[in-house]
């Protein structure tokens, strides 16, 4: 074998720079459009793949209060506005997910950043007219400067539940 091909260098420098970095691939992962089949709350909603499997999305970097009475959670102020909200931006829509590190929860929902298909980011949009909150549970972290941003720009124009 003559190591001396620099073919042999470039194929073992991509080889060792992509083992070193195995998260950036599911980090940068997308979906093609889905449709968005329930509305669970202001962060939690349903879509469907074109194989018909179902599967439960919790938008990453957010929390809306809760819109209704489960187990030890109590209705929380605005909750049912953010569900609404959130209904009429999603429900019957079609959306793309985007995954950052971590794509699972301990409840086994999938993790991820939603948006439109005019590109609108739902999480973003969430926080900017105030019907949520910025909640950041590293490793998940991309966005959290902008719905930090978004969120004390909420707050200084008292929208939403900031009024």
């Amino acid at each position: 074998m003559n190591f001396a091909k620099p073919s042999y260098f470039l194929f073992l420098a991509f080889f060792l720079i992509s083992t070193l970095h195995p998260l950036e691939g599911l980090a940068q992962s997308k979906t093609g459009l889905l449709l968005v089949t329930k509305v669970s709350d202001g962060d939690t909603f349903w879509v469907t793949y074109p194989s018909g499997k179902e599967e439960k999305i919790r938008l990453i970097g957010i929390n809306t209060p809760e819109s209704r009475k489960t187990g030890r959670t109590e209705v929380e102020y605005f909750g049912k506005e953010a569900s609404e909200y959130a209904k009429r931006l999603l429900l019957n829509k079609r959306v793309r997910l985007e995954f950052d590190v971590q794509k699972y929860d301990r409840y086994k929902r999938t993790l991820a950043y939603a948006y439109l298909e005019s590109g609108q980011m739902i999480n973003s949009l969430l926080v900017k007219e105030g019907y949520a909150t910025v909640a950041t549970y590293p490793p998940n972290v991309r966005y959290q400067e902008l719905f930090q941003k978004l969120e004390r720009e909420a707050r200084s124009a008292r929208r939403g539940l900031w009024r």
